[in-house]
């Protein structure tokens, strides 16, 4: 007997009532009444030619038949639940792309331009995970990220982002800061820093400034609460370009006397060198790309 369409609405409504072993709670589960339910069965039963339920005064029973269509109709429903959930996933990781990057870099420089991003593609969903540690992109992990560094790591494709210098910075309110007129007298001042890869040591080495005795007050390992730091007004920090930019423009740091020194590192779109980017990372990294030539 060929298995047609006209007979799902009644095994969905068997399936159901075998599962509650009532009528009343299958039907609140499908939107229906009890007696559609009631019917439902009643139909299946006739075509089949046996009956799938005892009736008594409490309600209903399974037969032996009943069992064993309810086992093999719940496991068919199972699977067919599963397989549309799976679908319905894949349809939604292939407009989902997950971002890894430095809480600095996402705070400073990528937030403020993802109303740019939700203009520009409103059907892609970006998911951002900001740490320290290097993250693993294995098949689980995330589809890019934004590291800083030298543009070559194990096992990933990068694409240059953009470079970057670093150069002082203060509150324009800080202390001594009016006597502040060449790049030496930034060492008067304390200084704030954070665990990059240059520090003050290096700024005051490209400026020529030698010998200078510096007291580093405070030591952040991340960028942002070093340039927090500085705006509260505790200590001069050693700022880069890319991430102290909102910080400038807002007024709450200032640039202070000296030129900037170039950073060793650049900033680098990464991502699995085993794994071909599909559409919508494509898409994330041409947006990337674009912003940063902006």
């Amino acid at each position: 007997m060929a298995l047609r369409s006209d007979w799902f609405p009644a095994l969905a409504a068997f399936e159901s009532a075998a599962r509650h072993q009532n009528f009343a709670h299958a039907a609140e589960e499908l939107h229906l009444t009890a007696s559609a339910v009631s019917h439902h069965v009643r139909k299946l039963e006739s075509r089949l030619g046996v009956a799938l339920f005892t009736r008594h005064a409490r309600g209903v029973a399974l037969t032996a038949e009943g069992r064993r269509l309810a086992d093999v109709a719940s496991a068919a429903i199972h699977d067919l639940d599963g397989a549309m959930q799976e679908l319905r996933s894949r349809r939604e990781d292939a407009h989902t792309v997950r971002l890894t990057t430095l809480h600095s870099f996402a705070y400073t420089w990528l937030v403020p331009r993802l109303g740019d991003f939700a203009d520009a593609h409103p059907d892609i969903r970006l998911r951002v995970d900001t740490e320290i540690a290097l993250t693993r992109f294995d098949n689980v992990g995330p589809d890019l990220g934004i590291r800083h560094g030298p543009g070559r790591w194990p096992r990933l494709s990068a694409i240059h982002l953009m470079d970057e210098s670093l150069f002082p910075v203060a509150a324009p309110s800080m202390p001594g800061l009016d006597r502040v007129r060449t790049a030496a007298d930034v060492a008067s001042l304390p200084l704030v820093a954070d665990l990059g890869h240059q520090g003050w040591h290096d700024w005051f080495r490209t400026n020529e400034v030698h010998g200078a005795r510096f007291d580093e007050r405070f030591v952040f390992s991340d960028s942002t609460d070093m340039l927090r730091a500085a705006a509260f007004g505790l200590g001069a920090a050693l700022a880069r370009e890319r991430i102290v930019a909102p910080w400038l423009a807002s007024g709450q740091l200032r640039r202070l006397p000296g030129d900037p020194m170039p950073g060793r590192y650049a900033y680098h779109v990464v991502y699995p060198a085993h794994r071909r980017p599909r559409t919508a990372v494509r898409r994330v990294i041409d947006w990337l790309v674009a912003q940063a030539a902006d």
